[in-house]
């Protein structure tokens, strides 16, 4: 805009149109280079092979869970349930622990509602 040389201005151009060129350009091989991942692929196949021992382990993982759970609903005691949510180093684990430890604070909490009820009824 600043200046009135039409050379000057007609270089300026081109050279704002070379920048969004080889902008476009970065922005296809960006496209490309996660379209086509050849480590996916072979990742796929890898997985492919070890699916049954993947397998396993994930119906192994699931008895352990299934069997963590009937011993969550033998505990009572919102302490017991807090040290074993401390002692879980596994995610799945320490999800079932706390869902133990709100379903006992709810119990606890609507045995306490019902006490406080049948004291004012009194």
């Amino acid at each position: 805009e600043a200046t009135l040389d039409l050379a000057e201005r007609r270089r300026i151009r081109s050279a704002i149109r070379e920048l969004q060129r080889q902008e476009l350009e970065r922005d296809e091989e960006t496209l490309a280079s996660k379209r086509f991942r050849p480590e996916r692929s072979n990742h796929r196949q890898d997985n492919k092979e070890n699916w049954p021992q993947s397998r396993r382990l994930e119906e192994e993982q699931q008895a352990a869970l299934a069997a963590l759970s009937d011993q969550l609903e033998a505990i009572t005691s919102v302490e017991e349930l807090t040290k074993l949510l401390r002692a879980a180093a596994e995610y799945e684990e320490r999800k079932l622990i706390r869902a133990a430890i709100r379903k006992l604070r709810t119990e606890e909490i609507e045995a306490a509602t019902l006490a406080g009820n049948v004291q004012s009824s009194r």
